[in-house]
């Protein structure tokens, strides 16, 4: 049996994308649902870099159901600055 002409073999070279999403000022529920649109195509690799200035609880609620780890930091121009992965085995971002 040789390789079949009719189906071919699909490479692909997919680099992770590495995004920021700045939502300092904008009124709930307009943070959330940046996020959600953004993330909502992620594959392992890709990380979103989220700046807010508030804590952001209903959105590790559903992160945390649907699949995605999270990591919070002191933000340098914000309150908060909050990596967002695919998870991994370990449970953080995947980078």
């Amino acid at each position: 049996m040789g390789v079949r002409a009719d189906r071919p073999a699909a490479l692909t070279s997919v680099t992770p994308r590495h995004l920021t999403l700045d939502v300092r000022g904008m009124e709930p529920p307009e943070p959330l649902e940046r996020v959600l649109e953004t993330i909502g195509d992620f594959r392992p690799g890709d990380t979103l870099r989220l700046v807010i200035d508030c804590e952001p609880r209903p959105l590790f609620r559903i992160l945390a159901q649907n699949g995605y780890a999270w990591r919070v930091d002191p933000g340098t121009s914000s309150r908060f600055e909050i990596t967002i992965g695919v998870r991994d085995d370990a449970g953080e971002p995947q980078r």
